[in-house]
């Protein structure tokens, strides 16, 4: 008896994944058109947020891949996938790119290459958010008036360790590790790991 409950289960997990994922790849596709990012291939599981601002561009290249189900990805800490654009920010995401549970939030211009992979809950920002004048931050306007953006770029083939945050003015040169956690505050040349908070250098990798 066990055995056909078992059975029946399963049969039932497998026919509401099944739906569920056909409803995903019709919301994800208005999802993205409706927001007026420029998209070809992409394979998404679950339901990222996307919020373009006008005046903001996102435009993502084939064979995108975004992990936003726990089933998809188990790494313990869940947190949707959002990606921000504000009035003139400009994000471009390259060719084989793969994200997890992840947010990217674009003020100004960040720029990932080809074939870069970004573990779950990471953050990338290119902005300060606020105004590092306490006076100015008491006032809604002049805090973003007083706010510094700076482009951040990762380069080809760069691998983003889980629960990692990249800050501002960060270029991460192409074929570099940051290891897990890792808070990176400036630039990492190619092909070397870093790793802690703040990200140092660790090791060329051969």
């Amino acid at each position: 008896m066990k055995v056909f409950f078992v059975f029946l289960f399963k049969v039932f997990r497998f026919l509401l994944k099944f739906c569920a994922t056909r409803m995903f790849q019709v919301y994800n596709y208005f999802n993205l058109y409706l927001n007026n990012v420029d998209f070809s291939s992409y394979r998404i599981i679950g339901t990222p947020k996307f919020y373009i601002s006008k005046g903001g561009v996102c435009v993502i290249g084939k064979q995108f891949s975004v992990n936003d189900k726990v089933f998809a990805n188990p790494i313990g800490r869940y947190s949707k996938c959002t990606f921000v654009v504000r009035e003139r920010g400009k994000l471009k995401i390259g060719f084989n790119v793969g994200i997890s549970f992840s947010t990217i939030v674009c003020h100004n211009k960040i720029t990932i290459g080809n074939n870069v992979k970004i573990g779950g809950n990471s953050v990338i920002y290119d902005t300060d958010f606020h105004s590092l004048n306490y006076q100015k931050r008491q006032i809604k306007e002049m805090d973003i008036e007083g706010t510094k953006t700076k482009p951040v770029i990762l380069e080809d083939n760069v691998f983003i360790g889980a629960h990692s945050t990249i800050l501002k003015g960060v270029t991460i040169g192409e074929n570099s590790i940051v290891g897990a956690c890792s808070v990176v505050t400036k630039d990492i040349p190619k092909n070397e790991i870093w790793g802690g908070n703040p990200a140092k250098f660790i090791r060329r990798i051969v």
